[in-house]
């Protein structure tokens, strides 16, 4: 008699998962000023990627207001950092840009 051993492997697609409540709400949050919405069209003109100085420069606030805005933006999920030396550059999240207007069109009649 020969004894088979099978094993079963459920694969998930993790890519795939669906915003939660708690995800859109902290993205339509961040989305509801118009400073942040001013850093995100400067970050995406530049093909999705800005540097710290360069939205300073461009920006009519101070640099700590700056900074409180990008900090909300990245907790949001909506830029990532990424650290050049003693420079900082911000990348758009457009996987969670795609998943956000997804679930916002998800909502249509």
């Amino acid at each position: 008699m020969c004894s088979y051993q099978i094993d079963i492997f459920i694969l998930f697609d993790t890519t795939k998962m669906p915003l939660s409540t708690k995800q859109v709400e902290k993205i339509s949050k961040a989305l509801g000023d118009s400073n942040r919405l001013k850093i995100l069209q400067h970050i995406s003109k530049r093909g999705g990627c800005g540097q710290c100085a360069d939205i300073q420069e461009e920006s009519p606030l101070t640099q700590p207001s700056v900074s409180h805005h990008i900090k909300v933006l990245i907790e949001a999920g909506l830029i990532e950092q990424e650290k050049e030396g003693r420079n900082h550059k911000y990348n758009l999240n457009e996987k969670l840009l795609k998943e956000y207007t997804s679930f916002l069109n998800s909502l249509k009649v």
